[in-house]
């Protein structure tokens, strides 16, 4: 447990008064970590810390899990004495203001988007019990739920869910489909989502407004709907789904296969390129084609992308195949590990898409080009070598992970 917290935070947190703490001393009964990510400067994460504080404060006095529960601020600030300012107002350790590239580390590692954000995590495992923690300070303010860990589908669903013409039908209709669970907003278009459900992908397409700000909108987008919602009223259900897939941004459509297990975040992505469902249910693939739809990803953490000179359908096929090989070994050992793939791997050709990434990137023109891009970090790694090989490819790929290649700044 302590090697664990040693190896995600180090040896030494950061405390209010310029006390320090030592991370192994952190307590023998803890077992779950809450990960603050924010910054002092942000005006969301300044209103969440009053929350998070009244809270911390509330369990850690009146909970029976009140050991059991460290939170640590991981800031992205870069003033060091506004972060100071901002550890004054927490009774919570932070990680220290020096360790850039280990709070990095910790952003692509629990792939975070936005802020404030806290992320709960399992200290005897090391994986995430959940993601969308500011639901759990706003919904649950005593701590009873402690761990807050994941519920299955079918229970955080049940209930009744609606049709556009006003009538409703049990959750359990959706037992044995294909569900696609999709959080957005009145002010989002729904154009390409309805012309894939009249093509019938999915059994059943499920849906989540967790962003209409009245009922009448509600109302009024929902109007324009074949699939069913959980009600506008029932915004407990609401959060426990969101919280259950840890939602950071709208809009999303999670894929989930028979048994409610999840196929995929990027549902939206495959639509987008995929509107006539071919390869549904859309199982995450080794390497992916570099397109508009699917480039948001890039943002999502640090990803593979080998550049070739490709300008007609079919040329990418070569490049694809030599990285395809690694990109498998990849997913399958941290799929065995139930962790999310640590990289994601793309080919790309000659068009608008990659010739913006290159210029935003500052890199060569050289094709083939095989380079590792992380956006958050703001950083890029790039081979450029003659001839791209299996081997190279993958004696890069772990040197990446294992920390060994000198980052340039994008």
């Amino acid at each position: 447990m302590s090697e664990f917290l040693v190896n995600l935070l180090g040896e030494r947190l950061a405390r209010a008064g310029d006390a320090e703490v030592d991370v192994q001393a952190l307590g023998a009964r803890l077992s779950l970590l809450g990960l603050y990510f924010g910054c002092s400067l942000n005006g969301p994460c300044r209103q969440f810390n009053g929350s998070l504080s009244d809270f911390y404060s509330k369990f850690k006095t009146t909970s029976e899990h009140r050991d059991e529960l460290e939170v640590v601020f991981i800031s992205s600030d870069q003033d060091q004495k506004h972060w100071q300012d901002f550890l004054q107002e927490m009774q919570w350790p932070a990680l220290p203001f020096k360790e850039r590239h280990k709070k990095m580390k910790l952003w692509n590692k629990y792939k975070v988007t936005s802020i404030p954000s806290l992320v709960f995590v399992d200290v005897a495992t090391g994986k995430v019990v959940c993601r969308n923690g500011l639901l759990v300070v706003r919904d649950d303010p005593k701590g009873l739920e402690f761990p807050w860990g994941p519920k299955p589908f079918a229970e955080v669903v049940a209930g009744p869910l609606l049709r556009n013409n006003g009538q409703s039908t049990d959750s359990s209709s959706l037992e044995g489909s294909y569900v696609g669970v999709y959080f957005s907003a009145h002010w989002l278009a729904l154009k390409t989502l309805r012309s894939v459900t009249a093509s019938f992908c999915c059994d059943i397409w499920f849906y989540s407004f967790n962003s209409c700000r009245s009922e009448d909108s509600f109302k009024q987008y929902f109007s324009e709907m074949p699939w069913l919602a959980v009600p506008y009223s029932d915004e407990a259900r609401r959060s426990r789904l969101n919280r259950l897939y840890g939602i950071q941004g709208i809009p999303t459509l999670i894929l989930l296969d028979t048994e409610g297990r999840m196929i995929t975040r990027q549902g939206r992505v495959e639509v987008l390129n995929d509107p006539d469902c071919r390869l549904f249910p859309w199982h995450p693939r080794p390497v992916l084609e570099l397109t508009e739809a699917n480039a948001v990803q890039l943002n999502e953490g640090p990803c593979l992308v080998l550049f070739v000179d490709a300008e007609e359908e079919g040329e990418l096929e070569p490049a694809r195949e030599l990285i395809q090989p690694i990109a498998e070994k990849i997913m399958a050992k941290y799929k065995a590990k139930e962790e999310e793939t640590p990289l994601l791997f793309f080919v790309a050709g000659e068009d608008d898409m990659s010739d913006s990434l290159r210029d935003y990137t500052n890199l060569p023109e050289a094709a083939p080009l095989l380079t590792i891009l992380d956006m958050s970090a703001r950083a890029k790694y790039v081979r450029d070598v003659e001839e791209i090989t299996p081997d190279v490819v993958e004696q890069f790929v772990n040197d990446f992970l294992a920390e060994k290649l000198k980052p340039e700044p994008i």
